[in-house]
């Protein structure tokens, strides 16, 4: 590298200085020379070798040609069934009820008390997205007024035979709620007339044409239910995570129970003692790959009726379970026809589900400490 010659500069600059003349004034005193200050030239600093950070891959969505994720269970459907509206089959579970037809075509299955008496009994709030492909569902059974107040959330209209004054009363003041009741078919099962209504193929279809209610979502549906995640969720690594094999819900009267299948991956329904399952479609079992549980109080209506204070804006506790781990959550409904929201346990964020069907058990709060998850 040459040097700078700024010393040079410097002592030619003291010459001159030197050499110059007076204007007739007084003689300037001699310039000290000065220490030549010699400023090396420093290399370039040669650029630095900076790694880029790697850009992440952009996921490309997944798209299937002529079909969607459905927004009851994230699984690939025909995209023709995407406005559709899901129905809500009110199915009844007294022992005598059994076998139940066509639940394991259920997108989403709701299990809640029918009655204070008779140890609690339950009833099953059945939503299918695909309800054309019916060949036999049930049998079917009133409603409550509970239900009402769900089957406003999925837009979905509902399946029923008749109902105490209380829900029909309901029925009549809500707009939102259509419904089908007392029309379907009846089998010929050897059992009392009231558990012979089933939905039969083509008894949608005719009930749909009479009453003129729109098949698909309308003015009244308030969007998507569920988050979901397209990944496996391995709930594992959330805080306060447990271990959740088996859970007994409160329910004295038919003992429902959900055991984790480890070759499936998903929750296996038992229920008086027994397996739940489905003779319309080979004997399957009944099995969910999500379960959700809220806490819930609710009024006494008299003579064993309720109805359970499903929309709650204060925030009460359930749980998430799934792939044999569950966390805690908080569960929020705003209104008839919002979607109730859950989050992880003293978060704002949503919980997302995994793929696949879900049970949602509503547990009265004066039985939820009789729970037992293991």
């Amino acid at each position: 590298m040459k040097k700078k010659v700024l010393a040079a500069i410097m002592a030619a600059a003291v010459i001159l200085a030197g050499c110059g003349g007076n204007d007739g004034g007084t003689s300037e005193a001699p310039v000290e020379t000065m220490s030549p200050v010699i400023v090396e030239d420093t290399p370039e600093p040669s650029p630095e070798a900076t790694e880029e950070p790697e850009a992440e891959p952009e996921v490309e969505e997944e798209t299937r040609e002529g079909m969607y994720r459905s927004e009851l269970t994230n699984e690939w459907i025909d995209e023709g069934l995407k406005n559709q509206r899901p129905i809500a089959v009110m199915v009844d579970n007294e022992k005598i009820a059994l076998p139940h037809y066509g639940l394991t075509e259920a997108d989403v299955v709701y299990e809640i008390m029918n009655s204070t008496l008779n140890d609690r009994i339950t009833r099953f709030m059945v939503l299918v997205k695909d309800w054309e492909k019916i060949q036999q569902m049930g049998s079917i059974r009133s409603t409550r007024s509970t239900n009402i107040y769900l089957v406003g959330e999925w837009n979905a209209v509902l399946c029923h035979d008749g109902g105490p004054h209380f829900a029909m009363d309901l029925i009549a003041e809500k707009a939102y709620c259509d419904n089908f009741t007392g029309t379907f078919s009846r089998v010929q099962n050897g059992k009392p007339t009231e558990f012979t209504e089933y939905i039969l193929a083509g008894d949608l279809e005719k009930n749909f044409s009479s009453k003129n209610y729109s098949k698909e979502y309308n003015e009244h549906y308030e969007g998507e239910h569920f988050q979901f995640s397209n990944e496996e969720i391995d709930l594992s690594g959330e805080a306060g995570a447990i271990d959740c094999t088996e859970i007994q819900l409160p329910f004295k009267h038919n003992g429902s129970t959900l055991k984790y299948n480890e070759a499936t991956g998903t929750y296996d329904y038992y229920e008086y003692g027994q397996a739940h399952l489905d003779p319309q479609h080979d004997n399957a079992q009944l099995s969910f790959k999500n379960l959700l549980i809220q806490d819930c109080t609710f009024a006494d209506l008299g003579e064993g009726y309720l109805v359970y204070n499903v929309i709650d804006t204060t925030g009460r506790s359930g749980y998430y379970i799934t792939n044999g781990k569950a966390i805690e959550v908080t569960w929020y409904k705003e209104s008839d026809t919002s979607p109730t929201k859950f989050y992880k346990k003293g978060t704002s964020e949503e919980i997302k589900l995994n793929t696949g069907k879900t049970y949602i058990s509503i547990v009265p709060s004066d039985g939820w400490k009789d729970m037992v998850i293991k």
